[in-house]
């Protein structure tokens, strides 16, 4: 029986080691005896993968089971809790631990410790360590890591100074979090007393120096980095190169990060991803899927980039097919995933396919996250689900900003007026702090729902109240807002005040002009394009299109008629209009002037709609 076990747990740990961890779990189900190894290997399959709910949810089944957890079991759940965020999770364990009398176990205190940090609660991490009757230089550099992570840098200098032996790990831990908050220079200047004090920079080192200079894009750094890592012999060691490969690709340098993967000796899962998310970001699709193609192994991360790319690059169809292809290949996506493929459904406002994700969003026990539920009610939003969005909204455990912001969006887009100014006083109430992105929705709402005294109410609280700064996007909605309510010369006399740069000139003029065209102001209207014209002299198809649309509106159709001479003689050409309708799961788009294979039975369909409409006692002939 000891054999069949050992055998078994053998089996899930290789499964689980080779990425097919959904093999594993169900190869784990059917046990009908399991140990704490069992228990173990499975955690430690699911934390390893990234999928720490997962794994959070293991432990959970394994304590309402009679296998008591040990220290491996603390150590693999607890480094579930840091990479999760999850404190709330993580100080229940910790009272678990000291109830089972683990807490003399140096790698569980270590692994409490890292969680604490990971958690941003160097406090904690402190106290752990303080009651430590042994540490070693994991405990001291896991608190070093607890202040570093918190940008506690104070503290973090004094456990630095303080440590019996300040290892290449220390230095390292140093540089990497004075890095992560944009701090290049004091990272360079670390870098420098390493070099002093005779302790010499390894791999580890010169990657998170470039990642350094990854996370304050500054590409003159960079380079200089580039360059030492090849004067000092490390150009063949794959953490740095992986980190200068990770920095070309950031900063969408294509040439720079084509040539460093082709001359790696050795290509990881990390290259193959770094190289295949440059391409991504340089809009060059093929090359990305070709890349794809070559990887000898593809883990979750790969098919993200894919995902993401695809849906950044405008091919939400294509997103969602590599999204199907990776739950088919037995692969988990993770909160990255689902957040691209929602923003590839929200692209193509498909609400079967969102519909579709949601599904797989809530199987995976995703749906109380707050990255994931701000996507899907910003996907349900676009597809013309408002009860969606707000049923997706109310599912958030734990609303942030990003998640009221999305809502009121999505109240602003239906013309619901009234629930977006009471979602508004809830989240002030709430405590969170408005953004300027939240401005613009109650701007765009106002204006779209009619209610003028409001918002310049908001315009004016948004700096006296709030403290926040307009920028062009406010100012722009203002002038649209005060437009469509016929109030021409307030909101010209506004687009003047707050016209200091030409950007702001331009997003102001674009939406006076089209209120010039709705209300048959023509001489306000044709000062206006004439600006707009001179502004953008590139952009001259919208200029020419506003105001032949401002002549048309007023009855003046010869002026209309020049004006699109005007653009043919030009050799400028209107982008035609596009809508599509979704019926069946099947999508089709409608484009002006291009003739579609049922169009005859589409007018005939539209020409009794319109006898219905004109003669509504034909709507029931019984009646």
């Amino acid at each position: 029986m000891h054999s069949i076990l050992f055998q078994i747990t053998s089996k899930i740990r290789s499964l689980a080691r080779s990425g097919y961890i959904t093999h594993a779990r169900k190869l784990f189900d059917e046990m009908t005896k399991r140990d704490a190894v069992a228990w173990n290997s499975m955690l430690t399959g699911y934390s390893h993968l990234g999928l720490h709910q997962e794994a959070l949810s293991l432990f959970r089944q394994m304590r309402t089971s009679n296998t008591k957890p040990d220290h491996f079991t603390f150590t693999t759940t607890l480094n579930a809790c840091g990479a999760s965020s999850s404190l709330r999770n993580g100080t229940k364990i910790h009272a678990l631990v000291i109830v089972l009398g683990c807490q003399s176990s140096i790698p569980v205190n270590n692994s409490l410790i890292d969680m604490y940090g990971k958690c941003l609660c160097p406090f904690s991490a402190n106290k752990v360590f303080q009651e430590m009757i042994d540490s070693n230089e994991v405990s001291w550099g896991s608190l070093l890591f607890a202040y570093t992570n918190s940008g506690q840098f104070d503290a973090a200098a004094s456990v630095f100074k303080s440590m019996p032996k300040k290892v290449d790990v220390a230095w390292n831990i140093m540089i990497s979090g004075l890095g992560q908050y944009g701090e290049i220079e004091l990272c360079l200047e670390m870098f420098k007393e390493m070099r002093e004090s005779f302790c010499e920079p390894d791999q580890w080192t010169y990657s998170a120096l470039i990642s350094a200079c990854t996370e304050s894009l500054e590409l003159v750094y960079g380079c200089m980095m580039h360059a030492v890592v090849i004067k000092t012999g490390w150009s063949s060691a794959m953490e740095a190169n992986n980190s200068i490969l990770s920095f070309y690709a950031k900063l969408g340098s294509l040439n720079d990060a084509v040539k460093v993967f082709e001359s790696m000796g050795t290509l990881t899962q990390v290259s193959w991803n770094a190289i295949i998310d440059v391409f991504m970001k340089a809009g060059d699709t093929s090359e990305a899927f070709l890349s794809f193609q070559r990887m000898p192994d593809k883990n979750v991360v790969s098919w993200t980039s894919m995902v993401t790319g695809y849906a950044r690059n405008g091919y939400g169809e294509e997103a969602l097919d590599f999204f199907v292809g990776m739950i088919r290949n037995c692969l988990l996506p993770d909160d990255f995933t689902f957040g691209a493929v929602l923003h590839a459904c929200s692209s193509l406002a498909i609400l079967g396919h969102g519909r579709m994700v949601h599904g797989c969003v809530i199987r995976h026990g995703f749906h109380a996250h707050v990255y994931i539920g701000n996507g899907l009610v910003n996907m349900y939003a676009k597809c013309g689900d408002l009860e969606g969005s707000n049923l997706a909204f109310n599912d958030i455990y734990e609303k942030d900003l990003v998640s009221f912001n999305s809502m009121l969006f999505a109240f602003g887009l239906h013309g619901k007026g009234t629930q977006a100014l009471q979602l508004y006083e809830d989240m002030v109430a709430s405590g969170i702090k408005p953004d300027e992105v939240t401005f613009i929705g109650l701007f765009l709402t106002c204006s779209h729902s009619g209610l003028i005294d409001k918002g310049l109410e908001f315009f004016e609280s948004m700096r006296l109240v709030h403290g926040l700064s307009f920028n062009m996007d406010h100012v722009a909605c203002m002038v649209d807002m005060l437009g469509r309510g016929g109030y021409l010369a307030e909101a010209k006399e506004l687009a003047i005040k707050h016209s200091k740069t030409g950007d702001v000139k331009t997003s102001s003029c674009e939406p006076l002009l089209g209120a010039c065209s709705t209300h048959g102001e023509v001489e306000t209207g044709t000062n206006v394009g004439e600006t707009l014209k001179d502004l953008e002299p590139h952009k001259e198809t919208s200029y020419y299109v506003l105001r032949s649309n401002l002549y048309c509106a007023s009855g003046r159709w010869k002026e209309a008629e020049m004006v699109r001479k005007e653009m043919v003689d030009e050799g400028l050409k209107k982008i035609p209009g596009c809508s599509w309708i979704e019926v069946g799961n099947k999508v089709t788009a409608f484009v002006a002037g291009q003739s579609q294979p049922c169009m005859e039975e589409l007018y005939t369909t539209l020409h009794f709609l319109e006898l219905e409409m004109r003669h509504p006692c034909f709507i029931d002939c019984e009646n």
